[in-house]
């Protein structure tokens, strides 16, 4: 087969990596790719906003299967137009990607098809969002409705800073993305990402991860598109993978159906394990950034057979087989991230973390300069390690961080911390 990936980041790297490890894949593009995918098959520039471009370049070259791998092409509808091209493509349509493209369309879901989530009120003005604050009291959950790369969530302490968040969200502090906010009871709980394989009618799960959002150490500062993440997360045993299934993942497919816009891709749902059960925080329509760097390495099935199947709507036929052994990612960020980060910089040693057992890295934010490895974005590395633990394989990720020579760089020390806890006792 010719599969054509697209994406530019850590994400896709991995599944690059997972991708081009298929006997099925006799080709592999990837639009427009780094310097990490380019180990595993051919950059290509493509401009992916241009999907009448996207659709002229697989007739060129004969690509059978297509891989979505970010959420801005998937809301804007790159999917309806490889499929009304008739071109076999993973990831849902336009509608279906409402998902993650509105909160407010997710919750209001939550709310028809009874699915757990917390209790929220969805507002188009400033007056009446701020009304529901001082109704509710504080903390409480501000969201912008639509996209905004992981910088949209503000965890609000006090109604001062919540009535700031939603300032600046009216403003255009974030774009078209604060057109509407979501504003949400704040939970309290454990929180996990779950994904699924979804064909319109079955969902397959897949293994679990904890993402570690907040900058800083401790869970501490604003949050990002995430700092790292393991696999799996020990909060989500069988019987709570079960419950997620039932309560939210089947009834979602379903949902989405009777509305007549069955959702086929990756469902990316991530989750509050509170008292009274799993609730969803939120829904991604695409694998996660961290997360699938910790998933692929940890896929022993052959990933291209499971993409085709969700795309065919047989999932019902396909198993999958997971390791045994844990996974840890560390991001290593450029300074200034989740602001404005100090591109640029050289990074030097990532073949010296490479030629360590266990231990991948996967490339972000990077691109090469006459020669030179150098930091291309906010979050620019990550690196993975394997172990029989989450203990052990959070040691290897570290262990290879600090062979990486890259002072403009920075990373959090304590990711895996709530499951090496766990591990001690």
């Amino acid at each position: 087969m010719k599969i054509l990936l697209i994406g530019s980041g850590g994400r896709e790297h991995a599944l690059a990596w997972a991708i081009s490890a298929s006997p099925l894949c006799d080709t592999l593009f990837i639009a427009p790719g780094n310097p990490g995918t380019a180990r595993c098959g051919e950059n290509v520039v493509v401009d992916v906003a241009d999907h009448a471009g996207v659709v002229a370049f697989c007739r060129l070259q004969g690509i059978d299967l297509v891989v979505v791998g970010p959420e801005g092409p998937l809301v804007a509808g790159i999917a309806d137009d490889l499929n009304a091209a008739g071109i076999k493509v993973f990831g849902p349509s336009k509608a279906a990607a409402q998902l993650e493209g509105s909160k407010g369309f997710t919750k209001e879901l939550c709310a028809e098809f009874n699915i757990p989530t917390a209790g929220f009120g969805r507002f188009g003005d400033a007056a009446a969002a701020k009304a529901y604050v001082a109704a509710k009291g504080a903390p409480i959950v501000i969201k912008a409705d639509g996209l905004a790369a992981g910088k949209g969530v503000i965890m609000a302490q006090t109604p001062e800073e919540a009535n700031a968040a939603i300032e600046m969200m009216f403003a255009g502090g974030l774009g078209s993305a604060g057109a509407a906010v979501v504003i949400e009871e704040w939970m309290v709980g454990e929180e996990a990402s779950f994904f699924a394989l979804c064909d319109g009618t079955h969902a397959l799960p897949l293994a679990s991860a904890q993402d570690h959002k907040r900058v800083g150490d401790g869970d501490t500062g604003p949050n990002t598109g995430g700092m790292g993440a393991y696999s799996p997360a020990p909060v989500m045993t069988p019987a709570m993978t079960e419950r997620v299934m039932a309560e939210i993942i089947r009834p979602t497919l379903a949902g989405m159906v009777k509305r007549g816009t069955p959702f086929q891709g990756v469902l990316f749902a991530g989750l509050m394990i509170t008292a009274q059960g799993p609730k969803l925080i939120e829904y991604n329509t695409r694998f996660g950034d961290p997360e699938c760097e910790v998933l692929m390495p940890r896929l022993k099935s052959d990933i291209v057979p499971a993409l085709l199947a969700a795309c065919d709507g047989v999932l019902d036929t396909v198993d999958l087989r997971w390791r045994d052994e844990a996974a840890l990612t560390v991001v290593l960020a450029a300074k200034g991230y989740p602001g404005r980060p100090e591109t640029g910089s050289v990074i030097r040693g990532v073949e010296k973390a490479e030629a360590l057992d266990e231990t991948i890295v996967f490339h972000a934010g990077t691109k090469l300069v006459n020669g030179d490895l150098v930091a291309n974005g906010g979050r620019v590395l990550n690196v993975v390690g394997l172990g029989k633990t989450v203990g052990e394989a959070q040691a290897r990720a570290y262990r290879a961080i600090d062979r990486i020579d890259w002072p403009e760089g920075f990373c959090r020390r304590d990711i895996g911390w709530q499951a090496v806890k766990r591990e001690q006792g």
